[in-house]
C-alpha cells in the first residue's frame, strides 16, 4: 500500500495521542479526541483509519488498547526494530544516549564511525570502525540506519550504508540525499527546520503588530 509521508506522521501523531489518554484512564474514544490531539480534523482521522481497515462505531468509538494495538502493527511495533548509527560526532552521542528509542521499541545496536579514538567495543552500545559495518549489518539483519556525519561524507557513507544492506536511512547530514526506489531516505536538516521556525514566528510577530 503506497502511502505518502505526511499521513504515516500523522498515524504516529495518533498513536502518541491514544498512549496519553490511556494514561488519563480513557478506556475509548472518539475521533473527534484523536483529531484535537493531533491537531487534524475528525473526518481526517477517519479518512487515515479507513486506509488500514480501521473502523470505529458512531456512538462507541474506538476501543484505546485495540486501536493502540493496531496502529504498533502498522508502524512496525509488534517487534523489535534494529537500528545503526554512522557518526559518533556531537548528534550521533546524543542519539546513542537517548533512552526514549527501547520504550518505542527500537534498539540501538551499535555506532560506527572513522576516528579511532571514539572506537569502544565494551560499552552497551559499542562504537566500531566504519569497515565493520557491513560484516555487522548483514550479521545481525539490521535494515534501518541513522546518517549523522559531515555534509562532505554524507552520499558516500549512504552508500556504503546501502552496499551493506541498509533499506532506511534517517539522514541528519545538511544535503539532500536520493537512493534507488527500494531504499527509503528521510532528511532531516535542523538549519533549514529551525530557519522555517524563525521565519513564521517572525511573520506572527509582524501580524500581530498590525491588528494591535
Amino acid at each position: 500500500m503506497a502511502l505518502n509521508r505526511k499521513c504515516i506522521i500523522r498515524i504516529s501523531r495518533y498513536k502518541n495521542a491514544l498512549n496519553r489518554l490511556k494514561a488519563l484512564g480513557f478506556v475509548k474514544v472518539f475521533s473527534g479526541n484523536l483529531a484535537d490531539a493531533a491537531g487534524v480534523s475528525s473526518s481526517q482521522v477517519r479518512k487515515d483509519f479507513s486506509l488500514f481497515g480501521i473502523t470505529g462505531n458512531r456512538r462507541g468509538g474506538y476501543k484505546v488498547d485495540e486501536l493502540i494495538k493496531r496502529i504498533r502493527d502498522i508502524l512496525g511495533k509488534n517487534e523489535l526494530q534494529k537500528v545503526i548509527i554512522v557518526g559518533a560526532g556531537n548528534i550521533g552521542k546524543a542519539l546513542l544516549h537517548y533512552k526514549g528509542f527501547e520504550s518505542g521499541g527500537i534498539k540501538v545496536m551499535a555506532a560506527f564511525d572513522i576516528d579511532p579514538s571514539k572506537y569502544s567495543h565494551e560499552l552497551e552500545i559499542p562504537v566500531l570502525p566504519l569497515e565493520d559495518l557491513r560484516g555487522f549489518v548483514q550479521d545481525h539483519e539490521v535494515k534501518i540506519g541513522i546518517l549523522a556525519v559531515t555534509e562532505v561524507a554524507a552520499h558516500h557513507v549512504s552508500e556504503i550504508m546501502i552496499s551493506a544492506g541498509i533499506k532506511g536511512i534517517l539522514n541528519f547530514a545538511p544535503i539532500q540525499l536520493r537512493a534507488a526506489d527500494d531504499v527509503v531516505i528521510n532528511n532531516i536538516n535542523l538549519e533549514v527546520e529551525l530557519e522555517n521556525l524563525i521565519y513564521f514566528v517572525n511573520a506572527q510577530a509582524k501580524t500581530d503588530g498590525v491588528f494591535e
